[in-house]
């Protein structure tokens, strides 16, 4: 994708959605961070659906650690993978508390530094926490990045480095939520709906809808 058609992209992005929001529901950094470590393999309305009650119980590390492993699995036995899950929230709550003073810590390497943690769920933090121009690529931007030419490539962490360095600076901030709401929304994987796509001209995409 041309410079100039990247710029225009994200603009029409920016326009019609100006102060994106994650579908994940949190109250702090520490929700937040549990809350995406819980959305692996997950969908976020699934994960919405059991945190309530978790949160309820326990929204600092300290608590998470108090109330541990055994309640903090029953109270997202809704969500996949919850045997692991629980395991690696126990687990980093005990290192927050006990290495960091109770914070979730600001930079990549100490947020991988964590049970559960990879580089997308860090990524997402440092974003939506912190307010770091950082891109996650899950599978909705590894789709948008490819499809529409944006920043193809084979791996997601190719991906992110090619937006990093197409996604204009002015952009950058919020691009992560523009490209994840638009791939599940409109750029969807089994038949984006073309019709309703406000960059449907900017993409290169040969098998469009409409």
């Amino acid at each position: 994708m041309k410079k100039e058609n990247r710029i225009e992209f994200f603009r029409r992005l920016s326009a019609q959605n100006p102060e994106p929001k994650s579908d994940l529901e949190w109250t702090n950094n520490f929700t937040l961070l549990v809350a995406v470590v819980l959305s692996a393999q997950a969908t976020d309305k699934g994960v919405n659906k059991a945190t309530p009650t978790l949160f309820a119980l326990a929204d600092t590390p300290k608590k998470m650690v108090a109330l541990g492993e055994e309640k903090i699995r029953d109270a997202i036995k809704t969500i996949g993978l919850y045997n692991a899950k629980a395991k690696n929230v126990f687990a980093l709550s005990c290192i927050l508390q006990n290495q960091h003073n109770g914070q979730v810590p600001e930079t990549l390497e100490e947020l991988m530094a964590l049970p559960g943690v990879g580089r997308k769920t860090a990524n997402v933090v440092l974003n939506v926490a912190f307010g770091q121009p950082t891109i996650a690529v899950d599978t909705h931007i590894f789709r948008v990045s490819n499809r529409t030419g944006l920043a193809p490539a084979k791996t997601p962490d190719l991906v992110e480095g090619k937006l990093n360095n197409v996604v204009p600076n002015e952009y950058k901030l919020h691009a992560h939520h523009w490209l994840i709401l638009h791939g599940r929304y409109i750029c969807k994987a089994r038949k984006p709906d073309c019709a309703n796509c406000n960059v449907y001209d900017l993409c290169a995409f040969q098998d469009k809808t409409a």
